[in-house]
């Protein structure tokens, strides 16, 4: 008698069956070890598909809480900033669309800016970021901040040295005007490795729909991985702080820093329904980390 599985078609919500052993597998098995090694391979094609099916109920529940925080953000006209930091090809952008899929788009906006103009690059470096703050009542996702002049600009040449110590001296100050303003800011910092950096970069090119995302600065992120790091630990060293903390999402799988950093987000606010949540919304303390300058990062 055939036994099936779900296959990962059905797990998106298609209909399919694939077989546990077919009669080609049977005729392949010679000895013990080999029936031991299909098995295995099977066993992880099991393992994937239930991960992906549980992600996906996890996250619905999530997406639900993360309705019931803006109905508290608008309700008590907050104005909330998260701010989505990390190397190229870290998961930032993925991460954002499960934050917003199912928000009320008047009252939250996605921000990422593109390269300064000439015009305002004769401006204070902030200016251009002011303008997009969250108003009374809105969440603002930045996809990258003004942390592009913390790693990525002084990595890759975008600014001068002195460009770049102004920044550093100036940043925690300003952080700490927001603070004072009643803006509240989250700070997330998603961690992967260089092999994994590759592996997406791979997948990046191979992928006619993604391969916008491939930019000559992005693949440059292997080649300066180690510059990158240099300066991602001077940031972390020199603007966290109390009211404006570094928040490290550690892993190198993307659904896992979803649902992760999503939970860290409905755990810093009290809201209406939180207790009835249907899911956990503490963050796993082993993904997600204040930065600690005795921890070792990506």
């Amino acid at each position: 008698m055939s036994q099936f599985i779900i296959t990962d078609e059905a797990a998106a919500g298609k209909v399919g069956k694939a077989n546990l052993l077919t009669n080609a597998d049977f005729n392949y098995i010679k000895n013990s070890d080999q029936l031991s090694k299909i098995l295995k391979s099977r066993k992880r094609a099991i393992d994937k598909i239930e991960f992906t099916i549980d992600y996906e109920s996890q996250l619905k529940k999530l997406q639900v809480e993360l309705v019931k925080l803006q109905t508290h953000v608008i309700k008590n006209k907050l104005r909330v900033a998260v701010i989505f930091e990390g190397r190229d090809a870290a998961g930032k952008g993925g991460t954002i669309k499960r934050f917003i899929e199912h928000l009320n788009p008047r009252s939250m906006r996605v921000v990422a800016l593109a390269k300064p103009t000439d015009r305002e690059r004769g401006q204070w470096y902030f200016r251009r970021y002011i303008r997009v703050l969250p108003n009374a009542g809105e969440i603002v996702f930045f996809d990258r901040s003004w942390y592009n002049r913390a790693v990525v600009e002084p990595v890759m040449g975008f600014c001068e040295e002195d460009e770049y110590q102004q920044f550093m001296r100036q940043v925690p100050e300003f952080e700490h005007m927001l603070f004072e303003s009643g803006v509240m800011m989250t700070k997330f910092w998603f961690s992967i490795d260089k092999q994994e950096q590759a592996r997406r970069f791979l997948s990046r090119g191979n992928n006619p729909l993604k391969r916008w995302k491939l930019s000559p600065v992005d693949q440059k992120g292997q080649e300066l991985w180690d510059k990158y790091t240099y300066y991602k630990e001077q940031m972390f060293s020199r603007t966290h702080t109390s009211y404006s903390p570094w928040i490290i999402v550690k892993t190198n799988t993307k659904k896992e820093a979803r649902l992760e950093s999503i939970r860290y987000l409905l755990s810093a606010f009290e809201y209406e329904g939180k207790d009835e949540a249907a899911t956990r919304v503490l963050p796993d303390p082993n993904v997600i980390m204040r930065f600690h300058r005795s921890i070792y990062h990506d």
